[in-house]
C-alpha cells in the first residue's frame, strides 16, 4: 500500500497507460490537488469533462477501491507533500532563478524517489546482485552514463560487472547470461526499444530482469523481474535528464552499498586492492 498511499507519485508513474478521458481526470488532480480533495466525484467529472463512471474506473485502475479511498489518500498527501515552490525553467529566467529551480527539482526527484522505491524490491535485487555470476547494466545516453558508474562501482567490489551502452552489444551480450546472472535496464521513459531488446534477450537466455525506470507500467518495466521505480520530472530540455539521472545514481548508490556490506570483507579488500594498485600507479608517473 506504500506506492497507492503516496497518490500523486503514483499517478505520475502510471499516467502514460491511462485513457484518454481518464488522462483528463489526472491532468485536473495533478494540476489541482488540494482543491479535487473537497469536490464530490460529480464535480470532479464536471471539470475533467468525463462521467462519473469514468472516475470511478480511473481509481480502480490505479489499485484504489474507489473515488472515496483516493480522495482520502490524496488528502494525507497533499497535506505531507506541499508543492515545490519552484517550477519549470523557462527561457527568460536569470541565472539565479535557474540555480534555485535545477537543485530544487533535483531535491524534489531524490525525495520522492525515496518514496517510491519499494524495500522489499529493493532487497530481492540486491539479494540477486550478491549471488550474481555476472551483472549487466544496459542504457542509452544520460542513462547510458548512469549505466557506466554502476559498472565502476560494482567492478570495484570484485563483481564481474559490464556496462553495455551500444545495441548490438546489449542483445548479443544479454543472450549468452545465465540462471544466475542479473541484467539491469535502465531507462526514465521505460520505452525505450533498445532497452526493452535487452531485458527480453536476457530474461529468454535465463537471467534476473530489473528495470530503473520512472514508469510502472511501461514496456521496460512489464520485461522486469524487478521495477526499481525512480521519480522525477523532466520537462523543458527533456533530453537533458537532469534530475532523472540523479534519481537514478542515487539508486544505484544504494544498491551497490546494500551489496558490498552483503559480503563487507570482501569488498573492502576489493577496494584496497584497487586503491593500492591505483596508488602504485600515480607514484611511478610522477616518479617519470
Amino acid at each position: 500500500m506504500t506506492q497507492l498511499a503516496n497518490t500523486l507519485l503514483h499517478l505520475r508513474s502510471t499516467y502514460p497507460t491511462l485513457r484518454p478521458a481518464e488522462r483528463r481526470v489526472a491532468q485536473e488532480i495533478l494540476e489541482n490537488p488540494q482543491e479535487v480533495v473537497h469536490l464530490s466525484i460529480t464535480e470532479l467529472a464536471t471539470r475533467a469533462e468525463v462521467s462519473d463512471a469514468t472516475v470511478v474506473k480511473f481509481c480502480k485502475r490505479l489499485g484504489y477501491k474507489g473515488f472515496q479511498e483516493f480522495k482520502i489518500l490524496l488528502a494525507q498527501d497533499v497535506a505531507i507533500q506541499p508543492e515545490p515552490i519552484y517550477g519549470e525553467v523557462e527561457p527568460d529566467n536569470d541565472l539565479h532563478t535557474i540555480k534555485e529551480k535545477i537543485f530544487q527539482a533535483n531535491i524534489t526527484a531524490l525525495q520522492d524517489t525515496a518514496k517510491v522505491l519499494d524495500s522489499q524490491i529493493l532487497e530481492a535485487t540486491v539479494g540477486a546482485m550478491a549471488r550474481a555470476r555476472e551483472i549487466h547494466f544496459y542504457g542509452l545516453g544520460a542513462s547510458g552514463i548512469v549505466a557506466l558508474d554502476a559498472e565502476q562501482k560494482f567492478s570495484r567490489i570484485g563483481l564481474r560487472a559490464n556496462a553495455f551502452v551500444d545495441p548490438h552489444m546489449q542483445i548479443t551480450r544479454a543472450i549468452l547470461l545465465k540462471s544466475r546472472d542479473v541484467a539491469v535496464g535502465i531507462s526514465y521513459s521505460g520505452e525505450t526499444l533498445e532497452i526493452v531488446e535487452a531485458l527480453q534477450a536476457a530474461k529468454s537466455a535465463g537471467a534476473i530482469t530489473v528495470a530503473i525506470t520512472n514508469f510502472s507500467a511501461s514496456t521496460v518495466a512489464q520485461q522486469a523481474d524487478l521495477v526499481l521505480l525512480t521519480s522525477s520530472h523532466e520537462n523543458i530540455f527533456r533530453s537533458g535528464a537532469i534530475s532523472s539521472r540523479i534519481a537514478q545514481l542515487s539508486t544505484i548508490d544504494t544498491l551497490f552499498i546494500a551489496v558490498a556490506l552483503v559480503d563487507y570483507d570482501r569488498s573492502q579488500d576489493s577496494i584496497e586492492k584497487t586503491r593500492e594498485i591505483l596508488s602504485q600507479r600515480n607514484i611511478e608517473r610522477l616518479k617519470a
